[in-house]
């Protein structure tokens, strides 16, 4: 037996082991529910054994609160409904979510894909393809159910593989999740879980929705420049010809109506610039903050109310010039069908928001990462070191838990607080978590899309299974490993922001 070969089924062992694995995790509801019971749990076993620790710069013992005792469960029952509706990321979401909800429905976001796609030159039409799926995670998740079937048709129209273009386009939308021009959903959702954590430690921090934006902007190039090299240079020469048995496959171009709904969009978005440059440039502009600061502005900390606005005037417009929307009542329906997805975010919130609030009462998060942040102050490790090996962390943990907010949600109360004790900010900590979480997506069996992804290749290869997609996508995972620890690396030397008042360091408040 050849060595090729036995690596082979090797690694169909390791995929099959970590898919049985993955599938035998309970629902991320239940384990949140879990956890919040082991808190309570842990916290009354951490007080009776009297573990604490001592606060690096106040000098005072921290010590664990039972929450197994009377006053625990009446602060457990008292405040559950408040935990569920106080959690930051629930409401920045839903407002996120209404205004990208309208744009959706009205086909902007689809309108936009296809002329990204369609107008491309064909010597740039996988870096269209990568850049179109970066930027799809604005709106949701239309990148997985729109622009990827779409790539493979696109490919084949022009006489190239067809699996090769929908690995472009996922390596874009799914590899890339952490990379883009615009704030999307995910930002202010992470943002909101790492503020949580970061009040463990500072119970005055907030936490930006574009607290990485700096990073995601130049991480967008880099990521599109390399999703292209490993799609021209690797996938498909392994891919080879495809010979193609049925019907051409076309895409439609974009209809008068469409085209004009645009034209209109433009206009609309231009007017929004000229708003807010008005509001922000002038030393007393109506967007600064009563002091005159950019990064306290409504701008910056209001931006999910501005995402909301902005995207929904440009998905109204659009929808009426297009004729997409017919009445007002079109554009609740749309806002209403963005909601409908939400029904099992809700669920995990509540649990989620309960474990997060036990964790933070009972003083657990506070102690593990004090122990934890002296631990990794004598073990000799800079920040790079500790990064790398937080963000393959975060890499290994997305193997087996599909959610991003749900494995920060997890991970958020323990890492954050104790790189906070190191002196490295939230806004750090969620970067690199944001990277490992990222560059394994694509390989990773319990994406909530990777089955998905496996009937759009079936299309063009019926025997393709998870192996076909591991094997394909692996190539991206690993360069794109690379390329963003590169990156961080580089960009904590130059001790470069990593977004609008987001620092990479934190220093401890005096008390």
């Amino acid at each position: 037996m050849s060595l090729r070969t036995r690596f082979s089924r090797w690694f169909a062992k390791f995929l099959s082991g970590i898919e049985r694995a993955g599938n035998a995790l309970p629902h991320p509801a239940t384990l949140f529910a879990l956890f919040a019971l082991s808190t309570i749990l842990l916290s009354g076993i951490a007080h009776w054994l009297g573990w604490q620790a001592v606060h690096p710069t106040t000098d005072e013992v921290v010590s664990p609160v039972n929450l197994m005792s009377v006053q625990g469960l009446h602060d457990i029952i008292l405040h559950m409904v408040d935990n569920f509706t106080g959690f930051a990321p629930l409401g920045i979401v839903l407002v996120a979510l209404l205004g990208i909800g309208m744009a959706e429905s009205s086909g902007l976001v689809g309108a936009i894909i296809r002329l990204l796609v369609i107008s491309a030159p064909s010597h740039l039409l996988t870096f269209i393809l990568v850049f179109a799926g970066v930027m799809s995670n604005v709106g949701s998740d239309i990148g997985y159910v729109l622009l990827i079937p779409i790539a493979g048709v696109i490919f084949i129209a022009v006489g190239r593989h067809p699996i090769a273009g929908m690995a472009a386009a996922f390596a874009g939308v799914s590899g890339g999740f952490s990379a883009n021009l615009l704030i999307g959903t995910i930002d202010p959702l992470l943002a909101g879980l790492s503020q949580e954590a970061a009040r463990i430690v500072d119970p005055a921090y907030h936490v930006n929705p574009t607290a990485n934006y700096y990073f995601m902007v130049v991480s967008t190039f880099f990521i599109t420049f390399a999703g292209t090299w490993v799609t021209e240079k690797i996938v498909e020469p392994r891919l080879g010809s495809y010979k193609h048995k049925g019907p051409k496959e076309t895409i439609d171009h974009l209809t008068k109506a469409e085209k004009r709904g645009l034209k209109f969009c433009l206009i609309t978005a231009v007017i929004w610039l000229v708003v807010i440059l008005w509001g922000i440039l002038p030393g007393d502009g109506f967007l600064r903050a009563m002091d005159g600061s950019v990064l306290r502005s409504p701008l910056i900390r209001g931006v999910v109310a501005f995402l909301f606005l902005t995207m929904g005037s440009l998905g109204i417009v659009y929808g009426f010039v297009a004729g997409t929307f017919k009445s007002d009542a079109d554009v609740v329906k749309g806002m209403g069908k963005s909601m409908q997805s939400m029904g099992l975010y809700l669920v995990l919130v509540f649990f989620a928001a309960q474990f997060v609030s036990y964790f933070k009462w009972s003083n657990l998060g506070e102690i593990i990462a004090i122990k934890g942040a002296n631990l990794l102050s004598h073990s000799g490790l800079g920040v790079v070191p500790l990064m790398i090996l937080f963000i393959i962390l975060a890499a290994s943990i997305n193997m087996l838990m599909g959610s991003a907010s749900a494995k920060w949600a997890l991970i958020a109360p323990i890492f954050v607080p104790m790189f906070m004790f190191l002196g490295y900010s939230p806004e750090l900590t969620q970067v690199v978590y944001r990277i490992g979480d990222s560059v394994t997506n694509i390989i990773s069996p319990m994406m909530s899309f990777f089955a998905l992804i496996i009937a759009f290749i079936q299309k063009y290869d019926p025997k393709a299974g998870i192996g076909t997609i591991v094997a394909t996508m692996l190539p991206y995972s690993v360069i794109f490993f690379i390329i963003w620890t590169i990156l961080l690396i580089v960009w904590i030397l130059l001790g470069l922001p990593l977004g609008p008042g987001a620092g990479l360091y934190f220093d401890m408040p005096a008390q």
